[in-house]
């Protein structure tokens, strides 16, 4: 015992000369120029990396987590901006054997932890982001948190390896470790209540949740509830593969099993990928099976309404060849992409069903097969690949993500031609993975997209879902061309660009409410009421929006703080359930469920949202948006909306993005002090 007494002040030395160390080592490197400060980096990792396999050092640079980012220790780096920072390339950074990938990661979650517990106020990362961040590292990263290193780890890392874990520990103690399973399957749910189409990460968190449940050393108590239905929708959706037997296995079970069984293995896939979104990689074995067992059960096995299967039905055989080519077990979730597009009904519009032949038999270019290849590994052919991307967006047009690009434009544009035209959608992609070229028009002169070599993505984006994968590089490009030739024009390019990039059914009316030249607001109350007068049902005769108009936001953050401006898609505007008129719209941001600040929460379930939209109140909405399109032959009349309706609507803006661009005469009418709601 007293060997251990002596210890701690011996330990608690040596992390003090380590800190007085790691102090003088963070002036250094803040006092260095931009130039000068990579040469500095090194002492600065060193010496975190030894405070850091300290009792307390974790703590320690936690508390120092500002100063290090202030005097540029991520300068340089991807973790500069660390609102674009993917939680699932966490793992890779925090198992490299290279000591300053490790420590830049480590003291990248650290800084946002300080963030997410409120020490810190972040220019760039708000806490709720921060704190929804680290719950996605720790739940992507349970294994290494509950187990020791392996063999391979000790070969490769060494001593990294303990700093990885005792990074990890330390974020789960902070944040409270027994909130993290169940916050984790909380937040897969509220993820898959938007049905997204790329849900790699989602069955990487059920993955872990899975481990857990069967590792017997690890102790979950009372938490974890409700995680059983993910893990089954995966591993063992149905009696005949409960137990998570193997593909192999579960096809030969389906060979020994009568009509009755399996019409119970079709009921139980088929309602455990709508009640999820999910589908098991044992699915496509099964919908093999049954190509050989009757419409009936292939229809059960796809949970199809009398919509679907009378669309099934139709077209047989077509159904048939897309089981056969692009349902398989890697490219599982093809199989809920083909059920809602036949649930949709879109094959019976006349283009769609020979488009989609055709993309069956579609030759791929080298570029495309090479460019999926890397993006999605060799377990499928890249011809299932695409088909997979085709089907899911074609069934869930409102899942499509951008990713981490600055490619809203195009992500929105993919979206609404899914929605909205698909046989224009199946021509672009036929252009861009056949012939490695879209080109499209703009007011009468074409736009190839070899010839446009710069689009708004700096590089190639990855992180997409397989027909965004190759089709967003070549709408990028023109959609910056498109720009480009606009450069000379007075006022916002989008007046133009929007209508030729989107298609003919985006209004060519169109109103802004920023004066472009100096962004600051203009003729507000115009704006707005015109605004209410082609949207509102209740100014606007009561006519619902026939086709999706593009609009775009000022995107702010749970401080109502600008961020940006953001592309969007208004879909319709309707009484939510509680009789509170919304605006329904679609948001590429990947997660449509965000907080903008000032009580203005974007919902994307319970108020009467479809599967991938959002909806905010009216007046809510309103206050955000900045641009919109409308059809200069239809109303135009301004809304007869009562100034207190009015008022209420600027208020929102006046304390969000509207605080420092408000126009003279509406000085006196604004907030005294913007952030007083907060």
């Amino acid at each position: 015992m007293t060997g251990d007494t002596d210890d701690k002040p011996a330990a608690a030395g040596k992390l003090e000369l380590l800190l007085e160390r790691l102090d003088e080592a963070i002036s250094v490197l803040a006092r260095a120029r931009s130039f000068a400060k990579p040469g500095k980096m090194q002492r600065v990792f060193e010496t975190a990396r030894r405070v850091l396999l300290q009792e307390g050092g974790c703590g320690a640079l936690e508390a120092r987590a500002r100063h290090l980012e202030e005097a540029g220790i991520f300068e340089g780096s991807d973790w500069a901006s660390p609102q674009i920072l993917i939680p699932s390339l966490s793992t890779h950074s925090l198992q490299s054997p290279v000591e300053d990938t490790v420590m830049v990661e480590a003291l990248s979650e650290l800084r946002l932890l300080a963030v997410a517990l409120g020490d810190y106020r972040h220019p760039l990362i708000s806490q709720e982001q921060a704190h929804h961040y680290l719950t996605q590292v720790l739940a992507i990263n349970l294994t290494m948190l509950f187990t020791p290193p392996s063999e391979a780890e000790r070969e490769t890392q060494g001593r990294l390896a303990q700093v990885s874990r005792r990074l990890l520990r330390h974020l789960a103690d902070r944040i409270g470790f027994e909130h993290i399973i169940d916050k984790l399957i909380e937040e897969i749910w509220r993820v898959l209540q938007q049905r997204p189409i790329q849900v790699d990460s989602v069955k990487q968190m059920v993955t872990q949740i899975a481990v857990c449940q069967a590792n017997p050393n690890i102790e979950l108590g009372g938490s974890g509830q409700g995680g059983e239905r993910l893990v089954s929708s995966l591993y063992g959706p149905s009696l005949g593969c409960r137990e998570d037997p193997g593909l192999e296995v579960y096809r030969e079970r389906l060979q020994r099993m009568d009509r009755g069984a399996l019409q119970g293995e079709a009921t139980g896939f088929a309602r455990a990928m709508h009640d999820t979104g999910l589908v098991s990689p044992y699915h496509p074995v099964l919908l093999h099976h049954l190509l050989d067992h009757g419409d009936h059960l292939l229809a059960e096995a796809l949970g199809l309404s009398a919509t679907g299967r009378d669309c099934m039905l139709c077209y047989n055989e077509l159904v048939r060849e897309l089981v056969r080519t692009a349902v398989l077990p890697p490219t599982a979730q093809a199989v809920y992409g083909l059920a809602l597009m036949l649930e949709r009904g879109i094959l019976y519009q006349p283009p769609v069903a020979p488009a989609i032949w055709r993309q069956i038999n579609l030759p791929l270019s080298e570029w495309s097969r090479e460019h999926l290849l890397a993006a999605y590994g060799h377990d499928a052919p890249p011809e299932a690949r695409l088909l997979e991307g085709v089907l899911c967006m074609l069934g869930l047009p409102l899942g499509v993500g951008q990713g981490n690009n600055p490619t809203c434009q195009s992500a929105r544009a993919l979206s609404m031609w899914a929605y909205n035209d698909p046989d224009y959608l199946l021509q672009m992609v036929a252009w861009a993975a056949r012939d490695d070229e879209i080109v499209m028009h703009f007011e009468g002169q074409p736009i190839s997209s070899q010839d446009s070599v710069l689009g708004v993505a700096k590089e190639l984006p990855m992180d997409l879902d397989p027909l965004s994968l190759l089709v967003v590089p070549h709408l990028d490009r023109i959609y910056a061309e498109m720009g480009r030739r606009c450069v000379a024009r007075e006022g916002d390019p989008h007046r133009w660009v929007n209508p030729e990039f989107h298609g003919w059914w985006a209004g060519r009316g169109f109103s802004i409410n920023v004066d472009v030249e100096t962004g600051q607001l203009v003729d507000l109350d115009r704006f707005l009421r015109h605004f209410y007068a082609c949207y509102h049902p209740y100014y606007n005769g009561n006519q619902p929006l026939i086709h999706p108009q593009p609009a775009g936001i000022a995107f702010t953050d749970s401080a109502a703080r600008f961020i940006g401006w953001h592309a969007i898609t208004i879909l319709r505007t309707a009484l939510d359930p509680q009789d509170v008129m919304r605006v329904y719209f679609f948001n590429p941001n990947n997660d449509s469920a965000q907080d903008w600040g000032d009580g203005v929460v974007v919902s994307t379930s319970g108020r009467g949202e479809r599967y991938g939209e959002a909806s905010l109140p009216f007046e809510q909405f309103a206050s955000r948006l900045y641009i919109y399109h409308y059809d200069p032959l239809e109303g135009g009349e301004l809304a007869s909306v009562s100034d207190e309706e009015l008022e209420r609507v600027k208020a929102y803006l006046y304390r969000s993005w509207g605080a420092d661009r408000i126009p003279a005469t509406d000085l006196q009418a604004s907030p005294a002090n913007p952030n007083d709601s907060h």
